[in-house]
């Protein structure tokens, strides 16, 4: 038995919204208008010196702006932090060929300001969990007197312990005020056991798992779908800035989500009943640097949030135990898994690979994972397959989100449904 100390984010409702909520608006406007007054900046910047602004220089250029004094201090760091975090995966994108990715908006809709969230650190709240109560700061600006602040009811869930907690946020949900504390717990985990399990992301098939003995592919398609689907209806509104845009973005981004967490815990659950004590992730830096997909294929790869998947895949293993590694995935699609031979040739269409040396017929996507399976065990890249059975990678099992559970199942729950 293991000590791993893990974060989590306990989601609570308001008790006293009455009280509270004219100040939480207060806070989320003021986040909107001091994001916008940063996106002015970094746009103004950008066209005088042809670069953007780290977040620390934007800090300190913004310090002394009214803006910032609305909230707390750290409060107002990581709204801008959180703009530049956003410009610097605008600028990945543009620079790996996704012409269509577009800046960061301004939170603007006429004359009127979503709530942004608000997130208060260490020194932004005191937390009182025997009364079930947190204080959150005001930013001077916004203060009656110096020791105005607001003073939250929540109700958690039972289940969930909200202790040694880390960060709050206010976050806006349909149509109320939610808090969402960030709290770091120590917890007794086991590993599951000794094995390996590979992981290749791609496109087409979201991710495929070699186990050594068994694969899974986990298409991609439901993703596709809905991403296809939100083009088309941003597409119709005559205004990207406007409520209708917002509110498309927000389910956008949520079904994505929700998409995302349901196949890492999946995964997670069939690694820990085959006893995986380690699962390594191929990592696409490399191949988002290196390699052309075309238009559509690069606005796919760099569309989806592969990283987002392998940070939920991470505290999702390391709950059960299971540790996550990340490695290069560089010439995994053009190697053998049981022979080692590397020819770009054999992989014959998209979805098939054949070996001319040894012989192997696999689906392509799960050659790769178990390449990259194979990464941590280097002893099995020179043994020509001998002390296991590749057939599995030809007849792949296959497991497909189901739209109407909101869970991944096995392909013929899904197909045969009416």
């Amino acid at each position: 038995m293991a000590n791993r100390t893990v974060t989590r984010t306990h989601v609570a409702s308001i008790r006293n919204p009455r009280q509270v909520r004219d100040d939480l608006d207060s806070l989320g406007f003021a986040a909107s208008k001091l994001w916008n007054v940063a996106r002015w900046t970094v746009e103004r910047i950008w066209s005088e010196t042809g670069r953007i602004p780290s977040h620390a220089e934007l800090a300190s250029y913004l310090k002394s702006h009214e803006r910032y004094a609305d909230l707390n201090a750290q409060s107002s760091q990581r709204v801008i932090q959180e703009l530049a975090e956003a410009f610097k995966s605008w600028y990945g994108h543009r620079q790996n060929g996704n012409e269509n990715a577009n800046p960061p908006a301004y939170r603007k809709h006429g004359d009127q300001h979503p709530r942004s969230t608000v997130t208060f650190k260490q020194d932004g709240f005191k937390h009182d969990p025997e009364n079930g109560r947190v204080r959150l700061s005001k930013g001077r600006n916004l203060k009656d007197g110096w020791s105005d602040f607001l003073l939250c009811e929540y109700a958690a869930d039972p289940d969930g312990t909200i202790e040694n907690v880390q960060q709050v946020r206010a976050v806006y949900e349909r149509g109320e005020w939610r808090l969402h504390f960030v709290c770091r717990h120590e917890v007794q985990t086991d590993s599951p056991g000794d094995e390996v399990a590979g992981i290749d992301l791609g496109i087409s098939n979201f991710a495929a798992v070699s186990f050594g003995d068994e694969t899974v592919l986990y298409p991609g398609g439901a993703l596709k779908e809905d991403e296809y689907w939100f083009q088309k209806q941003r597409a119709k509104c005559d205004d990207a800035d406007s409520a209708e845009a917002d509110r498309l973005n927000r389910k956008r981004a949520a079904r994505r989500s929700h998409f995302l967490h349901a196949v890492s815990k999946d995964i997670v659950e069939r690694c820990a009943e085959c006893s995986v004590g380690t699962i390594v992730v191929g990592d696409l830096a490399g191949i988002r640097d290196g390699e052309d997909w075309g238009d559509s294929g690069n606005l796919d790869l760099h569309g989806w949030a592969f990283d987002r998947f392998t940070s939920m895949l991470e505290y999702k293993a390391e709950e059960d135990g299971i540790e996550v590694e990340q490695v290069d995935e560089r010439g995994t699609s053009k190697t053998c898994s049981a022979c080692g031979t590397v020819d770009g040739s054999q992989r014959v269409e998209r979805g098939l690979y054949v070996c001319e040396s040894c012989g192997l017929v696999a689906n392509a996507d799960c050659n790769g994972a178990e390449n990259i399976r194979q990464k941590v065990l280097p002893n099995l890249a020179t043994d020509g397959g001998r002390d296991r059975d590749n057939g599995c990678m030809a007849q792949p099992a296959v497991r497909l989100f189901d739209k109407s559970t909101g869970r991944v199942s096995p392909q013929e729950q899904v197909d045969g449904k009416p």
